[in-house]
């Protein structure tokens, strides 16, 4: 357990938040750029232009974002108590919310796959794939948040 004040956990509360935030913006918006990246002709202006965007996202803000989230959230739980921890235990929340963010990191780099298969002008799957691939993280931020909030069980 590490020792910190409250106003300290407040502030890496914060910002976790904010990192978790910038890090779905970008979980939300890639697959979006991959819709349309599967529209685009291999080579053409649009496509080249497509993939500087989808690499800087990647690289400079879901890249960041992700470790600052981890980063923060880890914190926050070796500050916990042991109390806390058998609380959680208990309920189960707790590793319910690990679970759906180990699956977001999971989705992470699966997407810096996909980032990389537009890269080579390779992309095998269609429209399709990414616009279900788009909701997947909309549907774990909606239960991480009902977890850590609600905590139902």
């Amino acid at each position: 357990m590490i020792d910190l004040s409250s106003d300290a956990l407040l502030w890496i509360k914060a910002l976790h938040i904010i990192s978790v935030i910038a890090w779905m913006a970008g979980l939300l918006y890639l697959p979006r750029l991959f819709v349309y990246h599967c529209e685009a002709e291999p080579g053409s202006e649009f496509s080249e232009t497509l993939k500087i965007m989808e690499r800087r996202l990647l690289r400079a803000i879901m890249e960041p974002a992700r470790i600052a989230a981890l980063l923060f959230g880890g914190l926050m739980a070796a500050s916990f108590d042991t109390e806390i921890w058998t609380d959680f235990d208990a309920s189960g929340s707790l590793y319910a919310k690990f679970f759906f963010a180990l699956i977001l990191f999971g989705m992470h780099d699966m997407m810096g796959k996909w980032r990389k298969d537009f890269e080579k002008d390779a992309n095998t799957r269609p429209q399709k794939f990414y616009r279900i691939m788009n909701e997947v993280p909309t549907v774990l931020m909606i239960g991480i948040v009902i977890i850590a909030v609600v905590k139902p069980f």
